[in-house]
């Protein structure tokens, strides 16, 4: 991908942090890449970066407007359009992580072809994919997977591969949803894909590598989500996953945007990740377990992480915090 840098990330008028995981995510691994962000009266996150108006952000050189949220669903609010047209009209290209195409909207297609701006659907692909085969091919792969999505299985695969590339090793880190694609400039949005599809394009995603070369595979969505479990699959027997990272939020009650579906148990979610896990790679086998203590004290973290250490005998870290290294050792022996 060719994107135009610097960004102006637009946060709009979202109610809460967790919707803002696209432009917390380019913030946190691209910060070089971004000029300011965007917020309208009401905006319930805060990315951290300065505050200006998409005219301030034209005359401070800004070349994109990235759409800088994630929503249920994927669309785009009417009321973001007037915006998404004035940033085109100063000069900015657009990209949108979002389901619907910024060039079905009339307003958008016609402000970019008048201004000859550039628009990026980054959930959409540029290739047709076949289905998938579940063959064994080389190279090592790990896949993180999540009690809930939005819970950090980005975050720990970009710590795990950066730790692996900072010992030498071999490794790539494979995105799978469209802030992935951004930090990582390639990837594929997997929740775009076709279902019959997901599989074969997480193979294309993943390909036979050398022995000792690390694929580490942002994952998607959670198998105990009732909207997501579907591609949470899908990426898995895809990925044939050698090593799984399991991702954990302590303070999340339930599931996200189901207020009705409480979070399992950490105990009850091994297993059937593993059993599903086994269709493609029978030796698969968890190698750790992520967690996000940032809404906790360190000290109650750091006991939490011992505590998961002690139940389970898997090494716990806060990828963010402490840095993935107990989890990287793990893979190694693999």
């Amino acid at each position: 991908m060719e994107i135009k840098k610097p960004y102006a990330v637009y946060l709009g008028d979202v109610p809460d942090q967790l919707a803002a995981k696209t432009g917390d995510g380019i913030a946190d691994w691209r910060p070089d890449w971004c000029m300011g962000q965007i917020r309208l009266p009401g905006c319930g996150a805060d990315c951290g970066l300065p505050n200006m108006t998409i005219a301030e952000a034209a005359n401070k050189g800004a070349k994109t407007l990235v759409i800088g949220v994630v929503n249920q669903g994927g669309f785009l609010p009417e009321h973001w359009i007037k915006d998404i047209v004035a940033a085109i009209s100063e000069g900015m290209d657009v990209a949108s992580g979002m389901h619907m195409r910024l060039e079905d909207f009339p307003a958008i297609k016609a402000a970019a072809e008048q201004h000859k701006r550039q628009l990026h659907n980054l959930r959409h692909p540029t290739q047709a994919f076949k289905t998938g085969r579940g063959e064994k091919r080389a190279g090592k792969r790990a896949l993180t997977v999540g009690m809930d999505c939005s819970i950090g299985k980005k975050y720990t695969a970009l710590a795990i591969a950066q730790e692996m590339s900072a010992r030498g090793m071999k490794v790539d880190f494979r995105a799978t949803g469209q802030t992935g694609v951004l930090i990582a400039e390639r990837g594929i949005a997997i929740d775009a894909i076709v279902s019959d599809f997901i599989a074969g394009a997480a193979e294309w995603l993943s390909p036979a590598n050398d022995p000792d070369h690390w694929d580490i595979i942002e994952g998607q969505g959670s198998l105990f989500h009732a909207a997501y479990a579907g591609v949470t699959l899908g990426l898995m027997h895809g990925s044939q996953p050698d090593a799984l990272i399991l991702c954990h939020e302590p303070t999340r009650k339930h599931m996200r945007n189901l207020p009705h579906m409480p979070i399992p148990k950490l105990e009850d979610a091994f297993e059937p990740y593993l059993t599903l896990a086994r269709l493609t790679n029978p030796k698969v086998r968890f190698v750790g377990v992520s967690v996000n203590t940032s809404n906790v004290s360190e000290k109650e973290g750091d006991q939490l992480l011992a505590q998961i250490e002690d139940r389970f005998s898997l090494p716990a870290v806060d990828p963010i915090r402490q840095g993935p290294g107990k989890i990287v050792d793990e893979l190694i022996k693999i």
